[in-house]
């Protein structure tokens, strides 16, 4: 773990990042992850079912080195992107990772088509919330009792994508 820190503190490890679609093989370091960043985390199984039988689902990870650092998933249909999960290792948090990665999602978005993305977020989650602000998103209402570890309230987010296609072809 001493490297780790020394690379987080030098910041040099941030041009080793590898961003790539996910694989079966990635699911056990994913629920690892999922066990530290949810109270409900999802399972195994769930995530094996997303990768094989979703074909709406697009699934990337965040690899350092060989360990997976963080992942995020979302659905893409017609013109629509659906983020179903986002989350980084606890270890490598308020670095700015998940704003690399919500971005790479956006341009993978774009890149299948969609024109705008969605995403639900407990409505006491305003570090969450600020991040998805500084992307384009904007609150469009709430899911009452959305969370079912607590039945707390989700708010539903939007983002205009043309911005992300137009920024990658200028």
């Amino acid at each position: 773990m001493a490297g780790h820190e020394e690379r987080a503190a030098s910041g040099d490890w941030m041009d080793l990042l590898v961003f790539r679609a996910m694989r079966v093989g990635d699911i056990p370091m994913i629920c690892e992850i999922e066990r530290e960043a949810f109270t409900s985390p999802w399972t195994a199984e769930a995530f094996t079912n997303e990768l094989t039988n979703n074909h709406f689902a697009r699934y990337m990870v965040v690899q350092l080195e060989s360990e997976i650092i963080g992942y995020g998933g979302m659905w893409t249909i017609m013109d629509e992107a659906h983020v179903t999960n986002i989350a980084i290792r606890s270890d490598y948090r308020g670095q700015g990772l998940g704003e690399r990665l919500l971005r790479e999602m956006q341009r993978t978005a774009v890149f299948f088509g969609s024109l705008r993305m969605t995403l639900e977020v407990r409505v006491s989650n305003e570090i969450a919330q600020n991040l998805y602000r500084k992307l384009g998103f904007e609150p469009s209402g709430i899911r009452p009792g959305y969370y079912s570890d607590n039945q707390e309230d989700a708010l539903i987010m939007w983002a205009d994508l043309e911005q992300v296609g137009a920024g990658e072809r200028s």
